[in-house]
């Protein structure tokens, strides 16, 4: 990580702490810490007073803390943008004495990674629990939590402190620890939580080494080259952390990694050992959810008799004698291939091995000593944005092996060449940019890529810990063009010009218009250069913590024409108009927890991830996240051209996330459900085929996929395209004659399905119509998205357009008789807010949540004209400002389509967080209790026809006998995503998809 040198191989005792910063660099805009460090005298003051001085410049800053033993006595609270190093000869230790006052109950934090500077204007809905003593006004990190890190510092907890954890670790992009060793004694973990990535971290001791839930930006966790011994539960204890680990050791504790009761985790593991492990390895729970995926390739156990146990069933999967290797596990939903639907299966190949094989080399590779760093401000440049220094760092480079950039701006103005050698260093990616100005000559108009920084072909260079920006008008630059090996290093880089830009006064950088639809300079086009990290011609190495945003990039990172081995350890690529991450002629990669995310301005048509003509590509832990305000769908997260050998495993698409606030309503977690994420998440484009489940755990893909054949239940019945073209299509209904009514989102329209009258369109007015339902009298009942609560209005199909009835709230009443209108399909998940009980240790499972929430009565609601139809009125959270930018999310305008029962009787809904079908019993006022789970399928719709036969919306069409018992599945062309029986008889089943209506018909 950043740039100390790693001394420590995982083999190597976690004791054996070695200062990675044995002097401190040359920064004179760095802090430096002013405590005592003698072990004895409180220091909290003093490490909180210079962490709040660098916190207090624009956009953070750099804290040294020299070497010392610093007891504290309350949390230390990290800022955004702050990073704290070690240095000296010995590593800086963090005390916390014995039986410390506040760190025997609960949970209690030693440093908290927080989300948010101090601001006593602003309310906090759920602040970080642990601080001591406890502060309300904290905020816990988010999504937006960047840069924060510390390094080459010890933490070691003192006895009768049992509650006590080292470091609360939440944090989002270019947020890491490294070089530390936890001696956690009689606490309760090293880390509560984790965030992005972290390196040579050692853990001794404890209830846990790591005890986490899921991380705040919701994707995953990259642990390298790191150690956990002697801790009396579990190594690691977590769920939903999207745990990757790359040469970890796990040895003497009763499990290695368990995944907590209820939840499931995409774990995979590369490299980990095992020994001495009592219990298992790994245990493992939900094991029949989607959202359980679980592998390792090439782990070694000795002393470990059981590798896997699974929590609920019992089964293990036991190793062969004393000491053996796992060439390969995988466990969950795995694809037989293209356009099948997945099954829940566990696999392993494992052999015995005499003797153990000894530890890997690490997976990062050793930085230079920093007595050989040579500062480029001592040798000419100045990183003042202003003055060019193009020839002063171009001169350094030449001269000297190891180049280090202090803190600044450094403008260049022709390209960086890196001898075969060369190493850049810098401590800060956001503080520490080189920059490219717009319209630079040499990067203008039509021609060949021309790089800010060029490595050397086949060379060994590191570039380390900076921030490289090209600018807007830049058409021919590409920020990094990498071609050095297989050993050489990218790590701690950003690619500047997008979400999360610095600028050098401290400002954020907005790359948007108004209403984020083009850049607010018209000069700059999206899209409109070469990537920013380019790996080619026989380019290779490792690329750890990358996050690659710039709008202005057609691709974040592209990969092409080379064999050369490559290794990504935790990249973030986000908001790019064509591609995320592409590769092209491409074999020997490995792609270990790459994260993509697509805006709703300039990512609506982007693929996540596209592989032309490629083989040996191994995609793991991969994360392809399209965000909640997307309003247009998008066929496919990946897309394969001609290529073969592509392992995918654990794979994850999805665009929910939560959100945290208070408003007038008071402070509330909710996660926000986009109705758009990718339809698919592969579509192999050579076959034609394609792949509907967006989480599994394995599917390889072959070279010439056969072809499939699609499954129709019962035999006989037909799937009739009824009509096409349309744009978003939801909120389908049917009136007691069996016509059909829907809306199309982005056009505003409702229209309706009948037998006699075909398609129709009902009504287009410009009322932001989302969800409908009829009452008794054939009124339909319209929820729309406009006004900051939405708002509910009424007509009759067949009135003038002018006539429209609106509906205002009313408190909730006792309507006999009446029906109630419920969302179909829900999210329930606890994100932005700790679901760890202080008293039991245990964690409130996704399901006791969704319990818990559906049983909640509304205290308002919408009631129809003829008063045979009660709509709940749900809470609506707006994030934004409250002007037309304003984001409105609630369960009934985030759900595909409602359905309609009476209170006393029992509803079929689903659960998308869970990816289950549950039926319900409705009470009053919108309230549904005894929730029983029916089917581990589920996410968009489930409808049941005339003989109770239930019919489930998760890729495919699945049905169900009304015990459960799966009986078929009907495939659907297009991504089925609201499901409802009408026509003359009701025994039609209309499927909506985006784009096109279908039926489906008994023969």
């Amino acid at each position: 990580m950043a740039a100390f040198v790693l001394l420590l191989a995982t083999g190597a005792p976690a004791s054996a702490s070695v200062s990675a910063f044995a002097a401190a660099p040359d920064d004179p805009r760095a802090i430096v810490a002013q405590g005592r460090g003698d072990g004895r005298a409180d220091d909290s003051a003093a490490l909180q007073s210079a962490i709040d001085a660098a916190a207090a410049k624009p956009g953070g800053g750099l804290v040294f803390l020299p070497s010392g033993r610093y007891r504290i006595s309350k949390t230390i609270f990290l800022w955004p943008g702050v990073r704290v190093f070690g240095i000296g000869a010995t590593r800086p230790l963090i005390l916390l004495g014995d039986a410390t006052p506040g760190f025997q109950k609960g949970l209690a934090n030693m440093v908290i990674f927080a989300g948010a500077k101090l601001d006593p204007a602003r309310r906090v809905p759920f602040p970080p629990p642990g601080s001591v003593p406890f502060n309300k006004d904290v905020a816990d990190a988010n999504p937006n939590t960047f840069y924060s890190a510390m390094s080459n510092i010890d933490f070691k907890i003192g006895q009768g402190n049992p509650a006590a954890t080292a470091i609360r670790f939440h944090a989002a992009q270019h947020a890491y620890l490294s070089h530390m060793t936890f001696d956690i004694g009689s606490g309760l973990a090293g880390l509560y939580q984790v965030a992005n990535e972290a390196e040579d971290l050692h853990f001794k001791g404890g209830r846990y080494g790591i005890l986490a839930e899921k991380t705040s930006p919701g994707w995953g966790f990259v642990l390298l080259d790191s150690t956990f011994e002697g801790q009396r539960d579990a190594g690691i204890r977590e769920h939903e952390a999207g745990l990757t680990l790359v040469n970890v050791a796990l040895r003497d504790t009763p499990v290695g990694i368990e995944i907590d009761r209820g939840y499931g985790d995409w774990l995979w593991g590369k490299d980990v050992r095992f020994e001495n492990v009592s219990k298992a390895g790994v245990v493992i729970s939900n094991e029949t959810s989607v959202y359980t995926q679980v592998g390792f390739e090439n782990a070694v156990a000795v002393n470990t008799p059981v590798f896997a146990r699974f929590r609920d069933s019992g089964k293990t999967m036991p190793g062969e004698g004393g000491a053996y290797r796992v060439a390969s596990f995988n466990h969950g939903l795995t694809l037989p291939g293209l356009g099948q639907m997945g099954v829940t299966r566990t696999q392993m190949k494992v052999k015995a091995v005499a003797p153990p094989p000894g530890a890997p080399a690490p997976a990062i590779r050793a930085l230079p000593a920093v007595s050989e760093w040579a500062n480029v401000r001592a040798l000419g440049a100045k990183g003042d944005n202003v003055t060019d220094d193009t020839a002063a760092i171009q001169r350094a480079i030449d001269s000297h092996r190891v180049v280090y950039f202090p803190t600044g701006f450094y403008v260049v103005t022709d390209t960086l060449r890196l001898r075969p050698d060369t190493v850049l260093i810098g401590l800060h990616p956001s503080l520490t940019q080189i920059v490219l100005p717009d319209r630079t000559p040499g990067y203008q108009g039509v021609g060949a890529p021309k790089a800010l920084v060029l490595s050397a072909a086949k060379g060994d260079n590191v570039v380390s810990g900076l921030g490289l920006n090209t600018g807007g008008v830049n058409p021919r630059a590409t920020a990094l063009l990498w071609t050095a090996g297989e050993t050489s290093m990218v790590n701690d880089v950003k690619f500047q010009g997008g979400h999360g830009t610095t600028l050098y006064d401290g400002a954020h950088f907005n790359p948007y218009n108004a209403n984020a639809t083009a850049d607010a300079d018209p000069a700059k086009r999206w899209a409109g250069q070469y990537p920013s990290l380019w790996v080619t011609d026989g380019g290779g190495g490792t690329f750890a913590n990358i996050w690659s945003p710039s709008t202005y990039a057609y691709s974040g990172i592209y990969i092409s024409d080379t064999q050369t081995p490559g290794h990504i350890y935790q990249a973030s690529v986000e908001h790019h108009v064509r591609s995320e991450i592409s590769l092209n002629r491409v074999a020997h990669w490995e792609l270990l927890a790459p994260q993509t995310e697509e805006e709703a301005g300039e990512g609506e048509d982007t693929v996540s991830l596209e592989i032309r003509d490629s083989h040996d590509i191994l995609v793991a832990n991969y994360h392809a996240y399209r965000v909640t305000r997307t309003r247009k769908p998008a066929p496919a997260a990946a897309k394969i051209y001609n290529s073969h050998d592509i392992r995918l495993r654990n794979v994850a698409v999805n665009a929910e996330s939560g959100v945290g606030l208070c408003d007038e309503n008071g402070c509330a977690t909710f996660l926000r459900l986009s109705k758009y994420p990718y339809e698919n998440a592969v579509q192999d484009v050579t076959s034609g085929l394609e792949v509907r489940e967006r989480q599994f755990a394995v599917l390889d893909l072959p070279a010439n996929p056969p072809p499939v054949a699609a499954s129709v239940f019962p035999a006989g019945a037909s799937v009739e395209k009824l009509g096409d073209g349309f744009h978003s299509l939801g909120g389908g209904a049917v009136d007691a004659a069996g016509t059909l009514y829907f809306t199309d989102r982005r056009h505003q329209r409702i229209y309706s399905w009948s037998g006699e009258h075909k398609l129709s369109i009902v009504r287009d007015n410009a009322l932001d119509p989302i969800n409908l339902a009829v009452d008794g009298a054939g009124n339909l009942l319209v929820l729309s998205s406009d006004g900051r609560d939405g708002a509910v209005y009424s007509f009759k199909p067949g009135s003038p357009d002018t006539e429209v009835t609106v509906i205002a709230p009313t408190p909730a009443a006792d309507h006999p008789g009446a029906a109630t209108v419920l969302p179909v399909n829900w999210w329930n998940n606890g994100e932005f807010k700790d679901q760890l009980d202080l008293r039991t240790y245990q964690f409130t499972t996704l399901e006791q949540m969704f319990a818990r929430d559906m049983a909640l009565p509304k205290p308002k609601e919408y009631v129809s004209p003829d008063g045979s139809l009660v709509l709940p009125a749900y809470r609506v959270f707006q994030q934004g400002p409250p002007d037309f930018r304003g984001l409105r999310f609630s369960d009934a305008l985030d759900t595909y389509g409602f359905t309609t029962t009476r209170p006393g009787q029992r509803v079929f809904v689903t659960n998308g967080s869970e990816n289950r079908t549950y039926s319900g019993l409705v009470g009053k006022h919108g309230a549904i209790t005894d929730l029983r789970p029916f089917a581990n399928r589920g996410g968009e719709s489930v409808a049941t026809d005339g003989e109770g036969r239930v019919y489930v919306a998760n890729g495919q069409v699945f049905v169900y006998a009304p015990d459960g018992r799966e009986l078929g599945r009907v495939d659907i062309p297009e991504r089925p995503l609201q499901l409802l029986f009408g026509g003359p008889d009701k025994q039609t089943l209309f499927v909506l998809t985006h784009h096109a209506l279908y039926a489906v018909r008994r023969p």
